[in-house]
C-alpha cells in the first residue's frame, strides 16, 4: 500500500476508534470530518451542557507531504502515541501543536 494511503487509512482509524467514546454528560454529539482532498482530519464536539454551549475540537490532523502533522490532540492517551503503535514511525510524526523550537527535544520529527 502506499504511504500516503497507508497513513490517510491509519489516521481514519485512529479518530474512529475515539468517536466511539461519547461524552457522559450533557447532551453532546461528536462528529468527524474528514478531507482526504486536502488531507484534513479532525473529531470535534457539538451540544448543551446544561445552560452551557460545548464546541470543540479533540483531535484534529494533517497529512503534509510525507508526515503526519497532529494540530491538536485532546486525547489522554495521546494520537501520536496510537500512531507509533500501529506502525508509524516517531520521524514521520510533527507534534504541530508544540512550538517548532520545542520540537526538537521530542523523539518525534521537527517538521
Amino acid at each position: 500500500m502506499e504511504q500516503l494511503e497507508k497513513y490517510r487509512q491509519l489516521v481514519q482509524q485512529v479518530i474512529a476508534e475515539h468517536n466511539k467514546y461519547k461524552p457522559s454528560y450533557g447532551d453532546i454529539e461528536q462528529f468527524t470530518i474528514i478531507d482526504t482532498q486536502s488531507d484534513r482530519y479532525q473529531l470535534g464536539t457539538v451540544g448543551w451542557d446544561g445552560d452551557r454551549r460545548v464546541f470543540g475540537c479533540l483531535i484534529h490532523i494533517d497529512i503534509k507531504g510525507d508526515k503526519i502533522w497532529i494540530q491538536y490532540d485532546g486525547t489522554e492517551v495521546g494520537v501520536a502515541n496510537e500512531l507509533v503503535e500501529l506502525g508509524i514511525p516517531k520521524k514521520s510524526i510533527v507534534l504541530g501543536f508544540h512550538d517548532p523550537n520545542a520540537r526538537k527535544f521530542t523523539e518525534f520529527a521537527v517538521n
